[in-house]
């Protein structure tokens, strides 16, 4: 009976537990305190932050061969899960405001400039190639294409990277306001914008079709994401098949967000998510958000002075791709310069032309590091 006993103890997580893992198990319950009581990205800390959790009770195998979570990952590891996110985005995207305005495809593409900045910063520190493309990714502001990168790039990088890139698109209300003010006058900030023309549903059906040939013949690397996001958009601009509309933008959306979530945050075991590297990636990944705001602010100023102060420079910020966050924050600024300001409707076109930017600029990292 005592052998039984001694057994059955020896075989318990709290006889096994490290304090690495303790140190995990904090991260987990923070991050799931920030997504419930703080309301940030619910949908995915929740599903992330719960997997770390479980990841890192001992002796539960979950992340072992044959283990559910790591059964689970194979979608995430070979490339399944983020392009299944991005047929889900362009279910529910709007290209209407970039299509209205053309130009704002530079400025989604100037506040990409950041991904190249911290690559360098990150090869100066010691990364490889490939790991310096995935960490440069969090400047896209774009969670499925930087988890989607890394999965190919770098796996090993996942969790850090993941835990990083969420954690920017969350705290994209504090971290741009600043820079916005930084970079920008009062004068600037006043500026009201001219109403965008309508878009006529012809434009909006042709668009994703035209996209997904010319960026795909550009750049076959980008396939998986350009392609998904441009069939998601056209099944909900034709019109005439609601029910796979309703699906991309509901049920698979939440399905696939879940399982990518849950097993990204499994990714993030003690042994490899506690070292030097990732407080380095979260460093790096701070930078790369910053620069990219910045030099989206930098070309919205450019666009300012050419169109005779008719561009509020603002709406550069919205270049990354946190949708529609980072729009949300350019109306909310402008606002505070000029309350009959109205700027949602044209930050939105450089907004989603940063989920274009970043895939596209995925797309050349994985060309130039995919083997």
């Amino acid at each position: 009976m005592l052998e039984l006993l001694g057994e059955f103890l020896k075989n318990m997580g709290f006889a096994a537990v490290t304090y690495k893992e303790l140190i995990m198990l904090g991260i987990a319950f923070g991050l799931l305190y920030l997504a419930i009581s703080k309301g940030y990205e619910p949908y995915l800390l929740i599903p992330i932050s719960f997997g770390m959790l479980l990841v890192n009770l001992p002796l539960t195998g979950l992340m072992e061969e044959g283990g559910l979570l790591r059964i689970i990952y194979w979608g995430t590891e070979n490339g399944l899960y983020p392009p299944l996110i991005f047929l889900c985005v362009g279910a529910s995207t709007d290209f209407g405001p970039l299509i209205a305005n053309p130009r704002s495809i530079l400025l989604g593409a100037a506040a990409q400039f950041g991904i190249f900045f911290t690559f360098i910063g990150a090869i100066l520190m010691g990364f490889t190639g490939p790991e310096a493309a995935s960490i440069g990714i969090i400047g896209g502001a774009d969670g499925p294409t930087a988890l989607y990168l890394t999965s190919q790039l770098a796996d090993d990088l996942l969790g850090p990277i993941a835990v990083a890139a969420y954690s920017y698109m969350a705290l994209v209300p504090i971290i741009q306001p600043p820079i916005m003010k930084l970079l920008t006058t009062e004068e600037e900030r006043k500026v009201k914008m001219e109403q965008l023309r309508p878009v006529s549903k012809k434009e909006k059906v042709i668009f994703p079709i035209v996209v997904a040939v010319l960026t795909i013949l550009l750049l076959p690397s980008a396939g998986p994401l350009i392609g998904m996001l441009m069939f998601g958009n056209l099944i909900k601009e034709s019109g005439v098949v609601p029910k796979l509309t309703e699906i991309a933008q509901n049920s698979l959306m939440y399905i696939v967000t879940i399982l990518l979530g849950i097993t990204v945050g499994a990714k993030a075991k003690a042994d490899v998510f506690l070292s030097p590297d990732t407080l380095k990636i979260v460093a790096l990944g701070l930078v790369a958000f910053s620069i990219g705001t910045a030099t989206g602010l930098l070309f919205g100023k450019i666009m300012y002075k050419t169109s005779k102060g008719k561009v509020n420079p603002l709406i550069g910020a919205a270049g990354v791709s946190a949708v529609p966050m980072a729009a949300r924050v350019v109306q909310k600024e402008g606002q505070k310069a000029n309350p009959s300001n109205f700027l949602l409707m044209h930050a939105m076109g450089p907004n989603v032309a940063g989920v274009i930017g970043s895939a596209v600029a995925a797309g050349i990292l994985l060309m130039l590091f995919g083997g």
